[in-house]
Parts: structure tokens; sequence; C-alpha cells
């Protein structure tokens, strides 16, 4: 009797902890997740130019590489300041 009075106890435990639900992020709008969408694109791409970069002896390749890296780390700076725009403005 005291086994099936045990259980019942950390089930009522469970039943309670599973009733108060933690605060939930609020859902990004189409045009947020856009945004985060193609900034974690744009930090892949930058982050595989950066790995052909240290493979690279050819200084064509690596002068056309390096400009290509500049230009990722460019847009990637313009997405994340849209980024904090937006988050600033659902505040």
């Amino acid at each position: 009797m005291a086994r099936g009075w045990e259980s019942k106890s950390v089930e009522a435990q469970q039943d309670e902890a599973a009733a108060v639900s933690t605060p939930r992020k609020p859902r990004l709008t189409r045009e947020a997740a856009d945004l985060v969408r193609e900034k974690e694109n744009l930090r892949l791409a930058l982050l595989g130019v950066q790995r052909q970069l240290e493979h690279t002896s050819g200084q064509r390749h690596r002068s056309m590489l390096e400009r290509a890296a500049d230009d990722l780390e460019a847009k990637l700076k313009a997405v994340e300041e849209k980024v904090r725009q937006s988050h600033h403005q659902t505040k």
C-alpha cells in the first residue's frame, strides 16, 4: 500500500510540474526569421571562404577569396544590424 501511495505522489508532482510551463519565446515574424536564416547562411559562407583561404597558395585565387570574404563580412554586418533593429522594434 505504501508503494501505491508513493507512486501517486510522484505522479501528482509530475502533473504539477507539467502544468507550470516555462515562458515561451515570442514567435518570430516571417521577416525576422528570414533575417536569421540569411545571417546564418552568410556566416557559413564566410566560414567556407576562410577555410579555403587557409589552404590556398595561388596569389590570384587568394585575392579573389579575400575579396569574397570582405564582401561576406560586410553583408553579415548589414544583416546583423537589421536583426538588432528588428529586435528593438518588437520590444
